[in-house]
């Protein structure tokens, strides 16, 4: 009797360590021959196998964005109540140029409160630290905000390449290590920070917030904020906009990623609906960071109205607090309205941020 359960107890021992070396070995053999086929993909077209695009929200969530300490690099003449440099931090190794503005006066106990300013889309060759949004900028600097508008990379004189905000993560990663540098700065409170972006800048801004807890409320003005597919089909289209959008020379050089690249890797929106959900903000907006405020302008020709009605929507369907305002008539810049616009981001800052 004994014998014989020590025989079963043998035979069952091998057998469970058969699966095991079985399963490991068949494991082991999917990983490498995905790693070793950077082709392979689902069946029917369905994008790659196991294999996360930097662009994912689930990806840039496991990253590091260390930031560095920021350096004055030139002083420039103070504003009406607060002062102005040129500053500079690391981002990915590269070294990114910044605008940067102080509040005067005693500073808070806990330091002064934030705002990361995103700029919208500028020839790369052609920005310039100091020039565009001066009066978008003043306004904050005035009401108390240390503000801080980087360049990103490959513009100006920030090093890199100017890989676009839309399909490459770069210039994101180039804002979260922009608020990793403030939160080290002296002057900050780094409990008390929010983010502006206009058009691409609200891009930039809705893929922080639902990256990082950090940047506790957020406003956007004529964001590409919809989704890839509406991105694809309601923008630059030759039925809706008659301007189509060309890359200027240097992103031309530079071969910046675009949408193809990601169709013939991962495949279409028909094909792999979850890729191109996965890379999306507006589809992880219940994760976000904190409450947004829209501003848009109905006669808008560079970014469709629609972007922030989708974006207004999914927050409300998310039950995440957000304020939306549409101007009858006005464009891109908002430029019939831009005082009352100015103040309802002062206001909505103020509310969340002091």
């Amino acid at each position: 009797m004994n014998k014989r359960l020590v025989v079963s107890s043998v035979i069952a021992i091998g057998i469970f360590t058969s699966t095991i070396v079985y399963n490991h070995f068949s494991k082991s053999s999917f990983r490498s021959s995905t790693a070793s086929n950077p082709n392979t993909h689902l069946e029917g077209g369905g994008g790659l196998i196991g294999e996360l695009s930097p662009l994912s929200i689930e990806y840039m969530r496991g990253q590091e964005y260390p930031g560095s300490d920021i350096v004055i690099k030139q002083t420039l003449p103070p504003g009406s109540n607060y002062d102005r440099y040129i500053a500079s931090y690391n981002s990915d190794g590269l070294k990114i140029y910044a605008l940067l503005t102080v509040p005067q006066g005693e500073k808070p106990r806990t330091g002064w409160p934030v705002i990361i300013f995103n700029h919208g889309y500028i020839q790369p060759e052609q920005y310039r630290t100091t020039e565009k949004y001066l009066a978008y900028t003043d306004a904050f600097s005035r009401h108390g905000y240390i503000v801080f508008k980087s360049d990103y990379r490959g513009h100006g004189n920030s090093e890199g390449k100017p890989e676009g905000a839309y399909y490459s993560p770069a210039y994101t990663i180039d804002v979260l290590n922009a608020v990793s540098s403030l939160k080290k700065y002296k002057d900050t409170d780094p409990e008390r920070i929010g983010m502006w972006g206009h058009s691409m800048g609200g891009t930039l801004t809705l893929r922080s917030m639902v990256v990082t807890n950090d940047i506790k409320v957020g406003e956007i003005w004529a964001g590409v904020v919809a989704s890839y597919q509406d991105l694809t089909n309601n923008w630059h289209h030759p039925d809706l906009n008659s301007r189509p959008w060309v890359p200027s020379q240097r992103e031309q050089a530079v071969r910046r990623p675009g949408r193809q690249q990601l169709v013939d890797k991962y495949g279409s929106f028909e094909a792999n609906p979850y890729f191109w959900q996965s890379i999306s903000p507006i589809a992880f907006v219940k994760d976000i960071s904190g409450p947004i405020q829209l501003q848009h302008g109905t006669a808008d020709e560079e970014v469709p109205l629609l972007f922030s009605q989708k974006l207004d929507e999914a927050m409300k369907n998310a039950v995440k607090p957000v304020e939306f305002y549409a101007y009858e008539g006005d464009n891109h810049n908002l430029s019939n309205n831009l005082s009352t616009a100015l103040q309802r981001s002062v206001d909505f800052f103020d509310k969340y941020l002091k």
